[in-house]
Formats: structure tokens, sequence, C-alpha cells
């Protein structure tokens, strides 16, 4: 018994939705559709690019690689907060609450990093598209991705060791879903100046820093686009851009709502409303966006359906079997 209390207190509470006890069960059948429609949508835009050849090409090579990124990221997330919305007692443990940020942290850098990564090949794309083969080789693709996954790793690595060192506080109620950053933080002793100033630096490192490099990727694009004497001419350069801007601007319009936000001493449900948004409704709606917007994609989809649809047709017996 005395053990099994030692283990109950070094856990954390979660209490992000407290302020909606009555809708939990509504939120779970709600978060439980999005969340599958999310594991559907990225698994069959990853199968589709990954049988279609026509897609064997360094744009959606990165867009596998993010379909791939963000079922991840929501694995990390979205299971236990689907559990804990209709648990009685809704704790992790100290290890698991670690663990939990080290891969939260680790994937939402990479995912920052490889947008960049991804705004790069489409400045290429748009400003060199003759010598595109050329720049693009897989082994450049293959650099970029992986420098993405470094900086999530060196992210995570630096980070999680720096919020887990101090003692916490006895109650240990994190005012959130899940364990990021802020909310682990606001039940620790203060933590040493040098602490909070690499943790200040890594986060402006992990946001800013692909930030910048988009935009400049934008900036050449948005000049090139501009020489371009006709407007037909330069609707078609820009909309090879088109889904992914569109992705950037989902990514850091919610990011932002949470995390650059005027500090706050309480948590709402307006604020787990949000921070839902941006955990489950972001990975689902990237693959829309380039379902919607890339007729490659689209084509590449129906063609997939109309072989499930014909292959169901000529061989019957074997659903039957």
């Amino acid at each position: 018994m005395g053990s099994e209390n030692q283990t109950m207190a070094t856990d954390f509470i979660f209490v992000g939705f407290s302020s909606l006890a009555e809708l939990q069960k509504l939120l779970f059948g709600v978060f439980l559709l999005l969340y599958l429609l999310t594991l559907s949508m990225n698994t069959a835009i990853m199968t589709v690019i990954r049988v279609e050849r026509s897609l064997h090409t360094p744009m959606y090579f990165f867009l596998c690689v993010l379909s791939f990124s963000e079922t991840c990221y929501t694995l990390v997330i979205v299971p236990k907060m689907l559990v804990d919305l209709v648990a009685e007692r809704k704790a992790i443990s100290f290890l698991g609450c670690a663990v939990q940020m080290y891969f939260f942290l680790l994937l939402g850098c990479s995912h920052s990093f490889l947008l960049a990564a991804m705004g790069y090949d489409r400045c290429v794309a748009v400003c060199r598209p003759l010598a595109y083969s050329s720049i693009m080789t897989r082994r450049l693709c293959a650099q970029l991705v992986a420098a993405s996954a470094l900086s999530g790793l060196l992210v995570a690595q630096l980070v999680t060791p720096l919020v887990f060192c101090s003692p916490f506080q006895a109650s240990r109620q994190l005012e959130h879903f899940f364990c990021d950053i802020s909310p682990v933080l606001r039940v620790a002793f203060r933590q040493s100046d040098a602490g909070e100033a690499v943790i200040v630096a890594l986060g402006v490192f992990a946001l800013m820093v692909p930030l910048t490099l988009l935009l400049a990727s934008y900036l050449f694009i948005l000049a090139d686009v501009l020489r371009i004497p006709s407007a037909a001419g330069r609707h078609k350069a820009f909309s090879t851009c088109s889904a992914h801007l569109a992705v950037v601007l989902v990514h850091y319009a919610c990011a932002s709502l949470i995390y650059l936000r005027p500090g706050s001493s309480s948590w709402s449900g307006q604020d787990a409303l949000i921070s839902v948004t941006y955990t489950i409704l972001t990975p689902l709606l990237n693959p829309m966006i380039y379902t919607l917007r890339n007729k490659d994609v689209k084509a590449a989809l129906r063609k997939a359906i109309r072989k499930t649809q014909i292959s169901a047709e000529c061989f019957p017996g074997k659903r039957s079997r």
C-alpha cells in the first residue's frame, strides 16, 4: 500500500478538461472520429505516394515524410487524451510525462523544420525549374529530412532534462491534457536562470529559425513570380506552392494561438479546445489541403480507389472467405 501511495504521489494529474466535465463523453466521440480520420487520411496519402510511380518526386517524398511525422505526433498525444476523457483518474507517471514531452518536442520541432525544407523545395521548383532535378536529388532530400529530425532531436534532448531536473510541487496538477512545457513548469519549483535561458533560446530556435527560412524561400518565390509578364504564368507558378503555403499558414496560425498569446494564470475550456485544434485538427487539415488542392494526388487517389473497386468486383469470393 505504501509503495502504491508513493507511486501515485509522483504522478501528474491532467485537469485540462475539468471545466468541460459535462461534455467529456461527447468530446470523446468527436475526438475519436477526428483521430481515426487523421490516421486514415495520412495513411492513404503515404500509401498512394509509395505505390504511384508518378508521385516519386521530391515534393511528394517530403509530403510522405510529413504525413508519417504527423501520424507519429498524434500517436504521442491523442490516445492518452482519449483514455483520460473517459477515465476517473486522469494521471500520467513521472517517466511517462517525460517520455511524452520528449517525443512531442522531437516531432513538433522536426515538423517545423520539415516545412522549411518543403519551402526550399518549392523555391527551387519556381525559381530554378530547369535545374530542379539536378538540385533536388535523392541525397539532398534525405539530408534535409535528416537535418529536420536532428533539429528536433537536439531540442528534445536538451529541453526535456532541463524541465524535469527540478523538484515539483506536491499537487502536480497540469492545466493541460498532455505534458507540454508550460504546464509542467508551472508545477515545478523555480528553475535556475541558466536553465530558463536555455529553454527560451531553444524555443526561439525551434519556432523562429524555420519561420525565417520559410519567409526567405517565399520572398525569393514572390520576387521570381512578379517578374513573369503574363497573369496566367504567374498563377501557374504560384499554384505549385499554394498547398504548402496553406499548410504553413495553418501550422503557424494554430501555434501562435497557443504559444504566442499573452500569459494567463488560469486555464479555461477555450484554451483546451484551441490546443486540441492544434493537436488533432492540424494533422487532419494538412492531408486534406494537399488532397483538395493538388491534381496529382487527387488523380492518384481516384486511380487507387478504382483499382480497389475493380479488384473487389473481379474477386468477390475473397471477401466472403
